[in-house]
């Protein structure tokens, strides 16, 4: 896509799923791309596929991994970048409220929503060195509408919509445009593994879990990885230089998530 080529990218748990997907798509496009996860292998697996993607190790929820990670991409990308996805995300723990551990819940908001401003406030300066670019933060569906069972996530999810309108007014007068997007259900392990949860919770077999994520959106069905990259593509093009502060939903229509017994 035009606006993409020669690029420079900064992908945060890019050696799977959607940042996966997202990197390769940009790279494609002729972006130079680097990436950090905590997963180890997945990033040698990486490496070995698509050797020109660079990457990092990097535990985002912990400022001090965040901070060893911008000192490696400034001297790899001379202080510039165009482009940043703030992906790394997890499911965090189910089940009502009063049955949540707290440390469980602290680690969700680390990585959900603590990881993005780590993130974004050492690669702010170097987007306003190359003088303007944009930043898509993953926020969810789980961001727009109540999460019964899963609270911690949809409550950083929903944190993530707000800081990216106020990012977005805070940067746009330097033609740095922010926005994020709300996937629905993406097909893959991860949701495989919130479905076991939220069975277990609740007492449901998966099938039933799983079929009630469908009901609930109007196109009765998941979305894939690359739909969300394709997104992601899509806004960081030329074709999406006037969007900005905009949740962005790639979903099949979610509307709700909520299942009343």
């Amino acid at each position: 896509m035009q606006g993409i080529g020669n690029k420079k990218v900064l992908i945060t748990a890019g050696a799977s799923g959607i940042g996966k997907a997202t990197a390769v798509a940009l790279y494609q496009a002729g972006a130079q791309v680097h990436i950090c996860d905590i997963d180890t292998a997945a990033l040698q697996s990486m490496a070995t596929e698509y050797p020109d993607i660079t990457s990092s190790q990097t535990d985002v929820g912990d400022p001090s991994s965040v901070q060893a990670l911008f000192t490696d991409l400034g001297k790899l990308f001379d202080n510039e970048l165009h482009f940043l996805v703030n992906n790394a995300g997890i499911a965090g723990p189910a089940g009502p409220i009063q049955n949540l551990d707290i440390e469980a819940w602290k680690t969700t908001f680390d990585i959900n929503l603590h990881a993005t401003f780590y993130v974004s406030r050492l690669a702010i300066p170097m987007l306003q060195q190359a003088k303007g670019g944009a930043i898509m933060n993953l926020s969810s569906t789980a961001g727009l509408y109540g999460y019964p069972n899963r609270s911690p996530y949809a409550a950083a999810k929903w944190a993530i919509v707000g800081l990216t309108k106020t990012m977005a007014m805070e940067l746009g007068p330097q033609q740095i445009r922010v926005n994020c997007i709300c996937p629905g259900s993406v097909n893959g392990e991860r949701i495989d593994r919130v479905i076991a949860s939220i069975a277990s919770a609740t007492g449901e077999s998966t099938a039933k879990v799983r079929m009630d994520n469908v009901r609930n959106t109007s196109m009765q069905t998941f979305v894939d990885a690359d739909d969300i990259a394709n997104m992601i593509m899509f806004s960081f093009s030329d074709l999406g230089a006037k969007i900005s502060g905009q949740a962005l939903t790639v979903d099949g229509d979610t509307h709700s998530l909520a299942v009343y017994k």
